[in-house]
């Protein structure tokens, strides 16, 4: 008994609890009166499965990150396996982004986000007092953009725009001067210039337009984003009840489950339900931060700082597009959505921050007693 409370010292459960409540209120919005339920009753299991991830990834000690090449060989096993998806992954609404075992379904890109995060963490932390020299932005900017290409090429534009911004804001967080962020800037604009004559394919091109123009085509590319403002609004104060969201569960909202469960939640649960949604990832990004900064080294900082990145783009790219904010661009929100891929990833992210900042505060606790 002493030895399994010494192992779980340390283990943070307003991380886990937060991190938890999120997912039932994803999990409540996927249950309808009006139908099967078979998102709910896959999504319990993906919750049990996600969580026991998470509990078993807070008890290793991870220090074997900082050092050796672990790192970059989980980097490079990442790479083969985006590669291997464009040639023997299964094409889903025109995206060749996963992997399908038939009683389940492997989305790469989703863990790729994670192995990102600690290879740009490692990267940054053993050059820290260098980072102002533009040679460690540009090869840091060669681990992610690797991923990036491999991802963009699937085609999946909002995991793409996921790992520019986790490299991005890690790169500030590490200390780029402001003229290398004009460079990246408008090295930005250039690419975006060449993505859109040479790179993107004309359905996301007519998102972007839609973006720009909300109402020109509401009936074929503006379809999912107009409705999905519909039902945002239709919530009013306190929502329409649980299952019985009628934009989404009546159909006229596709891909609730995922894509837009966001405005799914906020019909059934009101202003008041998206206010609790907000505050309880405000939490959930604060306590990250607050354990990273408990870290012993740059490398556990970098790391959970990485995750609330990852963590809060997600959540306000989601956000933005259930609005009408920004262009539809197939971006699940963390914790809420429907799926296992991002959910192991994201609870299994959450377990190695415990995991590299529980040493510390075990070491407390023991000299406290």
């Amino acid at each position: 008994m002493r030895a399994l409370k010494a192992l779980f010292a340390g283990f943070d459960m307003w991380l886990f609890g937060t991190a938890l409540v999120l997912s039932l209120l994803g999990l409540m919005t996927m249950y309808s009166y009006l139908g099967d339920n078979l998102y709910f009753e896959r999504q319990v299991i993906w919750i049990g499965v996600s969580f026991f991830f998470l509990v078993i990834a807070a008890i290793p000690d991870y220090r074997f990150l900082r050092t050796g090449n672990a790192v970059f060989y989980i980097y490079m096993a990442t790479i083969a396996v985006l590669a291997a998806v464009l040639v023997f992954g299964t094409v889903v609404k025109g995206a060749q982004s996963r992997f399908d075992f038939g009683f389940f379904a492997l989305q790469p890109s989703d863990p790729a986000k994670l192995v990102l995060i600690m290879v740009l963490a490692k990267y940054f932390s053993k050059r820290h007092v260098e980072i102002a020299d533009i040679r460690h932005i540009i090869i840091s900017g060669l681990y992610a953009f690797f991923i990036f290409a491999l991802v963009f090429i699937q085609p999946d534009f909002g995991s793409a725009i996921i790992l520019f911004s986790v490299w991005f804001g890690l790169v500030l967080v590490a200390g780029i001067s402001w003229r290398h962020v004009g460079a990246v800037f408008l090295l930005g604009v250039l690419s975006f210039s060449g993505l859109w004559f040479f790179g993107f394919q004309e359905y996301q091109k007519d998102r972007i337009r839609t973006f720009l123009h909300p109402l020109a085509d509401i009936q074929g590319t503006g379809y999912n984003a107009y409705q999905s403002t519909i039902a945002v609004g239709s919530g009013e104060l306190l929502g329409k009840g649980i299952g019985y969201g009628t934009q989404s569960k009546l159909e006229f909202l596709p891909e609730y489950e995922t894509d837009f469960i966001f405005a799914a939640f906020a019909e059934e649960w009101g202003f008041i339900g998206a206010l609790l949604v907000f505050l309880l990832f405000a939490l959930l990004v604060w306590k990250i931060l607050f354990r990273a900064l408990d870290g012993e080294t740059n490398f556990e900082r970098l790391f959970g700082t990485g995750l609330a990145i990852l963590i809060t783009t997600h959540f306000f790219v989601h956000i933005g597009m259930n609005i009408g904010l920004l262009p539809v661009t197939g971006t699940t929100v963390p914790f809420l959505s429907y799926g296992g891929s991002h959910l192991i990833t994201e609870c299994i992210g959450i377990g190695m921050l415990i995991g590299m900042t529980k040493r510390k505060k075990r070491v407390i606790i023991e000299h406290d007693q």
